[in-house]
């Protein structure tokens, strides 16, 4: 992994908010943890993709997203995301962000309702 590229994009839980409330068509919203987590507490519109099941969908993520539009991703707190955002450019994503915080923060930050673990 190339730790010289460009800073890794973020978007704050509340950014998120304000731009899931007038979504762009194309928007790709991916959660990396495992589905236990996923289970206790999770944001409508995310796609799972679990990283430990990486080798069940990382030789289609070319064809399953697309690597042009604008994707997000989500963790528990930031760490995992980030390196999948950081693995999605080395495959070619152009407009990859980590969500800082993740569904930790979202819950502290944007929606109660959302269960903290």
């Amino acid at each position: 992994m190339d730790f010289h590229a460009d800073p890794l994009p973020t978007i704050s839980v509340t950014q998120l908010a304000a731009l899931m409330a007038d979504p762009p068509q194309d928007l790709q919203l991916i959660d990396v943890r495992e589905p236990e987590e996923v289970a206790i507490a999770a944001i409508p519109g995310f796609e799972v993709l679990s990283l430990s099941q990486s080798a069940q969908w990382a030789e289609h993520i070319s064809q399953r997203l697309n690597p042009a539009a604008p994707t997000y991703v989500l963790c528990h707190h930031g760490m995992r995301s980030a390196q999948m955002c950081q693995w999605l450019r080395s495959q070619g994503f152009e407009h990859v962000t980590n969500i800082s915080g993740g569904i930790e923060a979202y819950s502290i930050a944007v929606d109660a309702t959302v269960p903290r673990y």
